[in-house]
């Protein structure tokens, strides 16, 4: 736990350090690469689990999009979550909740609820039922 500050912050620091230029260097395009081209069907291992590597790389979409509503949460400035993602991730947590959330729910909120990063309201809580109970979600 007390790496985490000094790492995150010397990311950071490497980060704003980089002139424009190199933004349009390679980094992590080989994985961007690698995931483009791999069959969706072939099957991967990973944490003694076998998946498909299609479901490998969808559960990343579920990673990263309440990732990037917390950016947005606090940084209103920030561009929000390509709307693609979201539905995507809604899907893939009503999965792990067993039950879909209520269709009022937009799929931000939804997100945002299903992972504890917001507080339902009474009419949400309501409108959840008994998945209520079971909120936050733990992912991983």
């Amino acid at each position: 736990m007390e790496l985490f500050s000094p790492s995150w912050q010397a990311l950071r620091a490497a980060v704003a350090a980089l002139p424009d230029e190199d933004f349009d260097q390679p980094s992590g395009s080989a994985a961007g690469r690698a995931a483009a081209l791999a069959d969706p069907a072939l099957r991967v291992g990973t944490q003694d689990k076998v998946l498909t590597a299609g479901d490998y790389l969808s559960a990343y979409v579920l990673e990263w999009t309440p990732h990037h509503l917390d950016l947005t949460a606090h940084l209103p400035s920030a561009a929000a979550p390509p709307a693609e993602t979201l539905a995507p991730a809604r899907t893939a947590l009503e999965r792990i909740a067993g039950a879909p959330f209520p269709a009022s729910f937009p799929d931000e909120a939804a997100l945002r609820v299903g992972t504890g990063r917001r507080t339902p309201t009474d009419a949400e809580r309501a409108a959840l039922g008994g998945l209520a109970a079971n909120l936050p979600l733990i992912l991983g």
